[in-house]
């Protein structure tokens, strides 16, 4: 299995994948979470996250978070993606101000996304992610500030008086991103450029 996992056509790896998920064997943790760490393919490494999430939870959980310490950015996020696809509350703690904070805008991303997705209910703790995430305003291409967008909004209305505090920035860009959030955040058929024109 490792070796088909390896293999040179893409069509092989995923095969393999494939035959993972569909027959779960924690003997092959190690090799799936490797491999996630250096796969190439999309669709590949999303199956070797339908691998993993196939295996039990209390196994592939502490084997993902020594993950998110990991050197190469695509290992954090790979393992923040599998996370959030798991689903499991208790990683939640796992994402640290430094996940959100990544310095690779892809890491980032889906940390704001994973963060979001399991957060608890608890009016402490989501003040304390939104105001992770505002600090990001600003941040990166427009692809990676429609996805903070994204991540802001679906935290709730709890977020507007931090939106309007960031509105208020003497940094047009932030200034800006804010606004138009807080525009999705009223209006979410709203489109993100619309947004940002109208901000």
């Amino acid at each position: 299995m490792a070796a088909a996992l390896g293999a040179e056509a893409a069509s092989v790896r995923l095969q393999a994948a494939m035959a993972a998920g569909s027959a779960p064997d924690p003997a092959l943790l190690e090799t799936l979470v490797e491999r996630c760490a250096v796969e190439p393919d999309f669709f590949v490494r999303d199956m070797l996250t339908w691998a993993l999430i196939r295996l039990p939870a209390d196994l592939t959980l502490p084997r993902l978070r020594e993950e998110l310490d990991s050197g190469r950015a695509q290992a954090r996020g790979q393992a923040l993606h599998t996370l959030s696809k798991i689903g499991d509350g208790r990683a939640y703690a796992w994402i640290t101000r430094a996940l959100l904070h990544d310095a690779d805008d892809g890491v980032a991303r889906t940390a704001w996304r994973t963060a979001v997705a399991l957060a608890p209910w608890d009016e402490e703790e989501r003040a304390r992610l939104t105001g992770a995430l505002v600090e990001q305003l600003g941040r990166g291409d427009r692809d990676v500030r429609l996805s903070l967008s994204r991540a802001l909004v679906d935290l709730g209305d709890d977020i507007r008086p931090a939106l309007e505090k960031a509105a208020a920035d003497p940094d047009p860009v932030v200034a800006t991103h804010a606004g138009a959030t807080a525009l999705l955040l009223r209006d979410p058929e709203a489109g993100f450029d619309a947004a940002v024109e109208e901000a």
